[in-house]
């Protein structure tokens, strides 16, 4: 904004390395820096680049400079209406120029695409009903993703996720999804046949993988499902890092990565991966990310850290029936057996199902033994 040159130069660079970050998102159709480039030093109405353009959503931003200091700020557009979807600024040092463009690039890209998945979720939403495309079908069963889910929700996302399988069979998104659906309901005791669930999920993930294994959130998806349902966790890991190399800022993506940690007996390593998830992604559903802290403090033996999370969860998202088992397991282990009894109690007004037939999933045997263990003296106390 200066007419500095060397100001232009940083702030050419580091639209690059944006477009770069946003090209990584499969499911985006991104304009090539050359297209983009046109524009530059000219006054632009957002909605005539985005009738040029072909596209929906217009990114722009500019650059400061003062001294040895620069601030970055961006900001997301509606292309058609011209409502500001998502708006910050970034400040940081020029001693190292191609780190700093790097850090911006990737944390615009992490907090775009949750912001551009629920804006693509509203508009689905607000179309009719009859005779939608998979792609529709996908995003109104994506809504799960948004806002905590009861059992009644999820089984309706399976319906419509079955609805766009039948339109496109191999719509690996559509497939990955589903099979992601079945591990909540797998793991909340949602089911009435564990076993045909963990089946269902399996045989869904692969289909998934074996139709888009270069889609970072198609990866991400087999890789927490196969995880989860006690397949090899290794490759579990090998698929979610291979997600996250296509991706590096995809929040989701970290996320998935900090469970397979914690499922093969890496809690401080999980714990990293959910903060780095949601540092790219602050402004996402935060019960998660507190649960899955509180998970990776409870196998840390920090107790008091894990129970502090996990309460935290269970404020935004009080129908979670496995924040409250590690909740009663923690207070069993703190020796706050009067909150564990109450915990119990009300978990049993949301699942018949207090401690899991089994916890294959926890790789780690002394990991399972603390959680199972914890977990049946609580639910003995509440007898």
């Amino acid at each position: 904004m200066s007419g500095d040159p060397e100001q232009e130069y940083f702030a050419d660079g580091m639209v690059e390395e944006i477009i770069t970050a946003l090209s990584r998102i499969r499911w985006l159709f991104v304009i090539a820096r050359n297209s983009s480039f046109t524009y530059k030093g000219q006054s632009v109405d957002v909605k005539q680049v985005g009738r040029e353009l072909g596209v929906r959503y217009v990114l722009e931003g500019s650059v400061r400079k003062a001294g040895g200091r620069v601030r970055i700020t961006a900001q997301l557009i509606d292309a058609l209406t011209g409502t500001h979807l998502w708006a910050d600024r970034f400040d940081g040092s020029l001693e190292d120029i191609f780190e700093l463009q790097d850090k911006v690039a990737v944390s615009v890209a992490g907090v775009i695409e949750p912001t551009l998945q629920a804006a693509e979720i509203r508009r689905s939403s607000e179309r009719p009903t009859s005779d939608l495309t998979a792609y529709d079908l996908y995003l109104r069963a994506l809504v799960i993703f948004l806002r905590p889910g009861e059992k009644e929700q999820y089984l309706k996302s399976l319906e419509t996720l079955r609805q766009a399988i039948e339109c496109d069979p191999l719509y690996g998104p559509a497939l990955a999804l589903d099979a992601f659906v079945h591990t909540v309901l797998y793991v909340s005791g949602w089911t009435n046949d564990a076993s045909a669930t963990r089946g269902d999920g399996v045989q869904l993930a692969r289909r998934a993988l074996q139709v888009a294994a270069d889609d970072p959130g198609v990866l991400g998806n087999v890789a927490y499902a196969l995880g989860c349902f006690g397949e090899d966790i290794n490759f579990a890991i090998e698929l979610i890092s291979r997600a996250l190399a296509l991706n590096p800022s995809f929040a989701q993506g970290w996320y998935w990565s900090g469970w397979l940690r914690l499922w093969a007996g890496q809690p401080e390593l999980g714990i990293s991966h959910f903060e780095t998830s949601l540092r790219l992604s602050p402004h996402a559903r935060q019960s998660p990310i507190f649960m899955s802290i509180g998970v990776g403090h409870f196998f840390a033996r920090r107790f008091d850290d894990g129970a502090a999370m996990l309460l935290r969860s269970l404020q935004e998202h009080p129908g979670f029936a496995p924040t409250y088992r590690f909740l009663a397991a923690c207070y069993v282990l703190m020796g706050r057996l009067d909150d564990a009894r109450n915990i119990v109690q009300r978990l049993r007004t949301i699942t018949p199902l207090i401690v899991p037939k089994d916890a294959m999933h926890w790789r780690n045997p002394e990991h399972r033994e603390l959680y199972l263990s914890g977990l049946r003296l609580a639910a003995d106390e509440a007898t």
